[in-house]
C-alpha cells in the first residue's frame, strides 16, 4: 500500500472513531452542565460588550468542549499508529534526524495548550470566580502561553535545529537564537487568533480544516511521515466535529480546542519551514486578531472605536450579514488563501 493510501486510510479511521463517540460525548457534556451560559460579558478594560452579547445570547446552553474530544482521539490514535507502522515494516521517514523530538513537540503543543484552554473553560462554566476575559486573567493567560511557547520554540531550535525564515522571492534569513522569540510570538499569536475567530458556528473549525489540507499536502511532498500522519488524523477528526459545529451548532470547541489547535497550527508551519505560507494560509485568523488589537488600541489611546465591534465577524453581523453567510464566504476565501499559500510554499 502506498504512503498516500495509508494516510487517506488514517484520515478515514480518525473520522469514523470521532463520529462513533461524538454524540455520547455531547450527551456527557450536557450531563456535566459544560454549557455556554447566558451572561453579560466585558472586554479587557471592563466595559460591556452589548453587540457581542446580542449575537451570542442564542448560543446559551450549547455544550462547550468539543475540542477535548478531537484532542483525545487524535493524540490516542497518533500514539498507537506510529509504532504499528514501524512494526509492520512501513518506512517512517522524517526531514529531521531527531524524529522523537518532532513527535514529542507535536504531542506537547497539542496537549499543553489544550490543558490551558480546558482550565479556562472549567473556570468559566463551573461557577469559579470569573476574572478578566471570563476565566483566567488575560495577563496571566498570556504569561502561561508565552512560557509554553518558549519551551516549544527552544525544542525546535536546540533539538531540531530550526533557525531559518524563508521569505519567497526575497531571501532565506538565518535567525540564529532570535528564532526562539520569533517562534514563540508566532505560536502565541496563532493560539489567540484561532480562539478569537471561534465566535460563529463552523467559522474557526471550517477555516482550520481547509488550512490543514494545505499543510498536509506540503508535509506529504517532503515525505515527513510523522507530521503527515498527525495531520491526517487531525483532519479526519475535525471533519466529524465540524458536522456538529455548523449552524446551528450542537457543540463548540471551547478554549480547550481553539488554543490547542491555533498553537499546533503554528508549530506545523514552523516544522515545515513555511512561516510566510502559514501567514497566507492562516490569514483569516490573522485578520480576526488584528481587528481586535486595532480596536483595543484605538479605545485605549483614542478613546473611541474604529469599527462597531471586534473581531471582524461581529462587525459583519452588525451590518446585517447572517451567520451562515459569513461562515460560508469565509470558507470560500479560505480555499483560495490555502491554494495561494501552498503555491508560495512550493516555489
Amino acid at each position: 500500500m502506498s504512503s498516500f493510501a495509508i494516510l487517506l486510510s488514517l484520515l478515514m479511521l480518525s473520522f469514523i472513531v470521532t463520529s462513533l463517540v461524538i454524540v455520547p460525548f455531547i450527551d456527557l457534556l450536557y450531563k456535566l452542565k459544560f454549557q455556554r451560559a447566558q451572561q453579560i460579558t466585558r472586554d479587557v478594560f471592563g466595559k460591556l460588550t452589548p453587540i457581542f452579547d446580542k449575537f451570542h445570547k442564542t448560543k446559551a446552553g450549547v455544550p462547550v468542549g468539543g475540542g477535548l474530544l478531537v484532542i483525545g482521539v487524535v493524540a490516542t490514535l497518533f500514539a498507537l499508529i506510529l509504532p504499528v507502522l514501524e512494526a509492520t515494516g512501513t518506512e517512517v521517514t522524517s526531514v529531521y534526524a531527531n524524529m522523537p523530538s518532532e513527535v514529542g513537540i507535536l504531542f506537547f503543543t497539542f496537549l499543553s495548550f489544550g490543558l490551558l484552554g480546558l482550565y479556562d473553560d472549567i473556570k468559566k462554566f463551573f461557577g469559579f470566580k470569573q476574572t478578566g476575559l471570563f476565566g483566567l486573567r488575560a495577563k496571566h493567560k498570556l504569561i502561561l502561553e508565552i512560557f509554553l511557547g518558549l519551551i516549544i520554540s527552544s525544542v525546535l531550535y536546540f533539538d531540531l535545529g530550526i533557525s531559518i525564515l524563508h521569505i519567497p522571492f526575497i531571501a532565506t534569513l538565518e535567525l540564529g537564537p532570535f528564532f526562539i522569540p520569533f517562534a514563540t510570538f508566532t505560536i502565541v499569536s496563532f493560539a489567540n487568533a484561532v480562539n478569537i475567530t471561534d465566535g460563529l458556528d463552523g467559522l474557526a473549525s471550517g477555516v482550520l480544516m481547509i488550512s490543514l489540507f494545505g499543510l498536509w499536502f506540503l508535509s506529504a511532498t517532503i515525505l515527513d511521515i510523522p507530521l503527515s500522519v498527525f495531520l491526517a488524523l487531525w483532519i479526519g477528526s475535525l471533519i466529524s466535529f465540524l458536522y456538529f459545529n455548523v449552524f446551528p451548532a450542537r457543540v463548540f470547541m471551547g478554549d480547550v480546542g481553539s488554543l490547542s489547535f491555533g498553537a499546533t497550527l503554528a508549530v506545523v508551519g514552523l516544522l515545515l519551514g513555511k512561516v510566510i505560507a502559514l501567514i497566507v494560509i492562516g490569514f483569516i485568523f490573522v485578520l480576526e486578531i488584528s481587528t481586535v488589537l486595532a480596536q483595543l488600541a484605538s479605545k485605549k489611546y483614542r478613546h473611541k472605536k474604529i469599527m462597531p465591534a471586534a473581531p471582524l465577524h461581529l462587525t459583519l453581523q452588525q451590518h446585517g450579514w447572517g451567520e451562515p453567510k459569513i461562515v460560508q464566504r469565509a470558507w470560500l476565501v479560505q480555499i483560495m488563501l490555502t491554494l495561494f499559500g501552498v503555491w508560495l510554499a512550493v516555489l
